[in-house]
């Protein structure tokens, strides 16, 4: 920095644009139409605002989405928890419905960032920024949660499995809005848990991993792994998958889930954290994971 240059002097604006407050979902699709796709919609700002600042992106207009009632609010039916895009992540920490028809999410909520940052970002725009080192997006693949879109050509839905398509790369196509989250009701019996591996408490995590057993006649029925951290989506394991189903979950199973992680994961070089550290460390983590959940295990 110059001499005698502050830190707000010295730092970088973002460049014009126009704004406009949507009320409702067609609203906001018929402004996108219009911008001729020089458009992006704002909802809780914490990745769009410093991107903007950063001149990473320079839209012509941002459309804010953030007080359209049919992308808030959370309901429960048959098909299972509803989660509105615009919910706030402190929501998931604490709304009842969340803890008891998806305690996943509330475990991952407690390791994203700090409170003040949980208050305002939404789960929809972590899920559609897409960050791999994320933990909202390993929990929605864990859950084989299913995404509900609203776009130019109507609603449709999208498979977790299917939304995560490279380095903040969704399936989204262009002018589409995530309406919602839809999350199946918990199998019977099922049991989950999430960690993560981080240098200080809401850092970026080196490693994090979430977990979904279902038991059938005393053995793991299915096997649900997503790690986050370790690739440029959340990645799912599904070599440590197919090494657990069938068994039973004891101390040779999570050997062997552990020891397949190798063929599931093959992180990136980095300066600070070797790629082989990286691997070592899921592993680590899965063992710990499956080690929580057999003590709870039928």
């Amino acid at each position: 920095m110059e001499p005698g240059l502050t830190g707000c002097e010295g730092a970088m604006k973002a460049p014009p644009f126009a704004y406009r407050l949507a009320e409702d979902l067609p609203q906001a699709l018929d402004l996108y139409a219009r911008s001729e796709g020089e458009a992006v919609y704002l909802a809780g700002g914490h990745s769009i605002v410093p991107s903007l600042s950063l001149r990473l992106q320079a839209p012509a207009l941002l459309i804010d989405i953030s007080r359209i009632s049919a992308l808030a609010g959370l309901s429960v039916g048959p098909e299972g928890l509803r989660i509105g895009a615009i919910t706030p992540h402190a929501v998931l920490l604490e709304d009842p419905l969340v803890a008891d028809h998806a305690p996943l999410l509330v475990e991952a909520a407690r390791h994203v960032a700090h409170p003040a940052i949980r208050n305002r970002a939404t789960f929809g725009g972590n899920l559609v920024l897409a960050d791999p080192a994320s933990e909202f997006p390993a929990v929605v693949r864990a859950l084989r949660a299913v995404l509900e879109v609203e776009g130019p050509d109507g609603a449709r839905q999208i498979a977790a499995d299917e939304f995560f398509l490279d380095l903040y790369t969704t399936a989204l196509e262009p002018g589409e809005i995530l309406r919602s989250v839809l999350i199946p009701p918990p199998a019977p019996g099922q049991r989950v848990a999430f960690a993560e591996l981080a240098r200080r408490r809401g850092d970026f995590a080196m490693v994090g991993a979430a977990l979904r057993l279902v038991p059938e006649a005393g053995l793991i029925g299915s096997a649900d792994i997503v790690f986050h951290s370790v690739g440029l989506t959340p990645m799912r394991a599904v070599a440590a998958e197919a090494a657990l189903v069938g068994r039973a979950l004891d101390e040779a199973a999570i050997a062997a889930a552990c020891a397949a992680v190798a063929q599931d994961i093959e992180p990136s070089e980095d300066p600070v954290l070797p790629a082989a550290t990286r691997l070592h460390l899921a592993g680590v983590l899965l063992g710990r994971l499956l080690r929580r959940v057999q003590g709870e295990w039928a």
